[in-house]
């Protein structure tokens, strides 16, 4: 199984497992964990979810060998947001990393240890907290491939780090170690390595424990309206043919080898 969910006590944790790609998401991994949010915003026993990764990785981004073949334009072709389309709520759509279009009204916490990094960086973006372990690095690493940023990234990291931290990181795409995301505010705590999930589902369990309506209701309220979410997503889609221009080459490049670890030097 790619993605593993499991629920107790109000709180549902699901785990990227796919370690041997450092928990890259292929179109099958997207689809699931797609499903598993909308299960969990449909599930009222379910209060918090916390997403995570396997083998002490949260998650390496779009599985660019699956998009350097060509084994994911199918899944891609089939994402475009139609015209019109505003909503996210009421037209939930999965993104291409899962669930990165939708806007759930109950909390999701990101568990980060190692890379959170390209699209697993968006993850952690949509996501509402975010626990960074010691060791854990993330940053825009698909900048060096020619891979635009379609899965939320453009319209959340300004948001959360402001626009000039937002667009240092988008434009340059350097690695940020878990010491730096604390202080830009990406992180909104940091922990020893290896208790990334111990610590968000301490934090979980304190967040069950708070009059649940009032909470939402103020958790709602702070976010991005849906109308700019839904723009800024249709604005990123239209990014989308500078993959087919320069992203394929460079997914390609990265699938023989190149650039492996953050390493930006052999590009």
């Amino acid at each position: 199984m790619t993605v593993i969910t499991e629920s107790q006590d109000g709180i549902t944790t699901v785990t990227i497992n796919r370690p041997e790609t450092r928990n890259a998401v292929d179109p099958a991994t997207a689809r699931a964990l797609y499903g598993a949010f909308v299960a969990f915003e449909m599930d009222e026993t379910q209060r918090v979810a916390i997403l995570t990764g396997a083998d002490g990785y949260f998650c390496a981004g779009f599985d660019l060998k699956a998009a350097g073949s060509g084994a994911s334009d199918s899944w891609l072709a089939g994402l475009s947001i139609p015209e019109g389309w505003s909503d996210p709520i009421a037209d939930p759509r999965p993104g291409p990393m899962g669930p990165t279009r939708l806007m759930l009204s109950k909390p999701v916490i990101a568990a980060i240890e190692g890379p959170a990094v390209a699209g697993g960086m968006e993850l952690a973006a949509w996501c509402d907290l975010r626990v960074m372990a010691e060791g854990a690095v993330t940053g825009v690493f698909c900048r060096r491939w020619g891979v635009p940023l379609i899965d939320g990234g453009t319209g959340r990291l300004p948001g959360i780090l402001g626009r000039g931290r937002a667009n240092d990181l988008i434009l340059t795409g350097r690695p940020v170690e878990t010491d730096e995301a604390l202080s830009l505010g990406f992180a909104n705590r940091v922990c020893p390595k290896g208790a990334a999930l111990a610590t968000a589902t301490a934090l979980a369990r304190d967040l069950t424990r708070f009059p649940q309506a009032c909470m939402l209701a103020d958790h709602l309220s702070a976010r991005m309206p849906p109308e700019a979410l839904a723009a800024a997503l249709r604005r990123e889609w239209q990014s989308a043919a500078a993959f087919v221009a320069e992203g394929r080459e460079g997914a390609a490049r990265f699938a023989a080898g190149k650039g492996r670890g953050g390493d930006f030097s052999d590009i």
